[in-house]
Parts: structure tokens; sequence; C-alpha cells
């Protein structure tokens, strides 16, 4: 993937939107393009998270035991909580077929936040904008 069009799917994630140029170009570089096969699980409920994922293509699909509960695709992205804290998942996600996604894991995260602090005030502006979303039962 060229690194414009990379640069172009992570500036279209909320959580990094607040973030200016030099930020977004390292974040860039910090992000690595993975693609997945069918059933491929990406999360599993309960399992500690590390990862960070934005969807390029495909369809994956988020669930709860094992009751389904959304759908994914192009422009979403899921594990942002990972990113800040390596806690439980709170659902599985499975690849529905072929998907390619970008991945950002939580070491290399923590060194971009480390070196632009303002990275960190904007993540955690879009987390708590998130967790507000979710408790008004607008997201995932």
């Amino acid at each position: 993937m060229a690194r414009d069009e990379k640069l172009e799917h992570l500036k279209r994630v909320p959580l990094f939107a607040r973030m200016g140029h030099r930020e977004l170009e390292r974040l860039g570089q910090l992000a690595d393009e993975v693609e997945v096969g069918l059933d491929r699980v990406l999360t599993e409920q309960g399992q500690t998270g590390h990862e960070f994922f934005v969807v390029l293509d495909g369809r994956l699909m988020v669930l709860d035991g094992h009751r389904p509960i959304a759908t994914l695709g192009p422009g979403d992205f899921f594990g942002e909580i990972a990113l800040i804290e390596s806690v439980p998942r709170t659902a599985t996600v499975r690849a529905e077929g072929i998907a390619r996604l970008l991945v950002i894991g939580h070491r290399e995260f923590h060194a971009l936040m480390d070196e632009f602090p303002s990275v960190r005030s904007a993540v955690l502006d879009a987390l708590a904008e998130r967790l507000r979303k979710n408790e008004a039962g607008d997201g995932i």
C-alpha cells in the first residue's frame, strides 16, 4: 500500500483525526498492513488485547460470546482501548472472508505518544467521545 493511501485511511479514523501531519506520518510508519483469511479470529473476548485495527477491505463479524452484535467493514476500526491499556477484549472479532487491515501495536503506539505528547491528549479525547457514544447506545 502506498504511504499516502495508508495515511488517508488513518486520517479518517476519529481516534487520529486531531493529529498533526508529523504525528500522522509517524503513525503511518508504525502501522503494518496485514491480510487475513476466512474465520481468522483477530480479537478474542476475555483475552488481553495489544493491537488496534483499521479495516481496509473485507467484512468482520463482532461477537458477544457466540452472538453476532455488529459487522465491520472498510473504514471501521476496533481495539482502540488496547492502545492505551492492556485489558481483556470486550468482544470477539472474526473475519467473514479475506480482509485487509492496518494494525498498530500497543508498544509502538506508546512510543509515538512519548515522542509526541499531543497525541496522548488527542487519543484520550477521542476515546472519551467514543465511550460517551457507546453509553448512549450509538456504537459497538
